[in-house]
């Protein structure tokens, strides 16, 4: 908290039961749980954790953003057709999965 206060950033609170005070964190929160905690079974807290870790990474790896250009957070190179063939390759416990070229 000094941190946050030897930055000049001051602490806004919210009314509670008032999503639309938060947007971009409510919309963060809609996406995780509709793409990931909705398809699977949490165990306990390591077990959150572990899913979390797993879509936060694939999502920083594969989605697009518009402010990035339609690039990914983690930039990769546009592959072209003659790189071999496009698979499939299983991410978040096969939950979503991210295309690539392979060579033969």
């Amino acid at each position: 908290m000094a941190q946050i206060k030897s930055m000049g950033i001051t602490q806004v609170l919210s009314a509670p039961r008032s999503p639309w005070q938060r947007a971009y964190v409510e919309g963060d929160i809609g996406t995780i749980r509709r793409e990931c905690l909705d398809h699977v079974i949490v165990f306990g807290k390591w077990s959150l954790y572990r899913h979390l870790e797993r879509f936060v990474h694939s999502d920083h790896r594969s989605r697009t953003h518009l402010g990035l250009e339609k690039d990914t957070p983690e930039h990769h190179l546009v592959q072209s057709a003659d790189m071999g063939r496009v698979v499939s390759m299983p991410e978040v416990g096969g939950l979503h999965h991210r295309f690539q070229r392979r060579a033969a």
